[in-house]
């Protein structure tokens, strides 16, 4: 193990480059419009209404302690089992949710550095009610669910893109999220990128919760193949990119 070449990589981890560069030269001061809160539809694409929050209160009856006391890494699944529109807009509010919409500021229900929110949930849906097996987006400030497109073999991809883990395609659903860095770097520059990772954490934590809240097991994987998860999701791989996966499943 080469320690000095380890070492030189740590800077990643602190703050450093914020003490070494002036974030205020930023293109928010610069006037530059702020980007936009979540990627617009495109013309002709299947837009699914989810569950209003309001009715999904008494979706779980397990406390915030029994949750948090009975979260594990879970990696057996179901691959018979079909998840409801319900459970899926609940695990969904959870992770990336609106709770207060401001116009320009829109509040969800994880922390974000600046409330900047860099990320965009995708899912691979194998078996949820009412929804074709394929790849969705969801939008955060309407509630709602896009079909990006469908997938020959859905499940042998996903397993392919994690590098084997075949128990990624093995649940009902695989939350998959991209970064759209300038969300972040439009305030904070050379420093925005360990406060997206940061973010990244904290969406997956809420998701461990809400899942064993509602019966359900995931688990985290920062392990895929870069090229094969964006041609999965279908992004270019330099605005926008994986980060992070996420399997659901009974």
């Amino acid at each position: 193990m080469d320690r000095e070449r380890l070492g030189k990589h740590r800077y990643f981890l602190k703050t450093t480059i914020r003490e070494q560069i002036d974030i205020s030269d930023n293109d928010q001061n610069k006037g530059i419009p702020m980007p936009e809160l979540q990627k617009p539809v495109k013309d002709g694409q299947q837009v699914f209404d989810l569950v209003p929050v309001k009715d999904l209160e008494e979706l779980s009856t397990m406390s915030l302690t029994a949750a948090i006391g009975e979260r594990r890494t879970r990696r057996k699944f179901d691959p018979d089992h079909t998840m409801s529109l319900d459970e899926l807009s609940y695990l969904l509010w959870a992770t990336q949710g609106v709770r207060k919409n401001a116009g320009t500021s829109v509040f969800r229900t994880v922390p974000s550095a600046g409330n900047r929110h860099a990320f965009e949930s995708y899912l691979a849906v194998f078996s949820v009610e009412g929804l074709r097996p394929g790849i969705y987006r969801y939008l955060p400030i309407d509630h709602r669910l896009v079909l990006e497109r469908e997938v020959d073999d859905l499940r042998e991809k996903v397993n392919t893109a994690s590098k084997g883990q075949i128990f990624v395609g093995g649940g009902s659903v695989a939350f998959i999220w991209a970064a759209v860095p300038y969300r972040m770097e439009w305030r904070y520059t050379l420093a925005a990128h360990k406060s997206i990772l940061l973010d990244a954490g904290h969406i997956c934590q809420n998701l461990y919760l809400a899942s064993e809240a509602l019966g359900y097991g995931t688990c985290a994987i920062g392990n895929y193949s870069q090229e094969l998860a964006d041609e999965l999701i279908d992004v270019d791989g330099k605005e926008e990119f994986v980060v992070y996966m996420a399997p659901v499943g009974k």
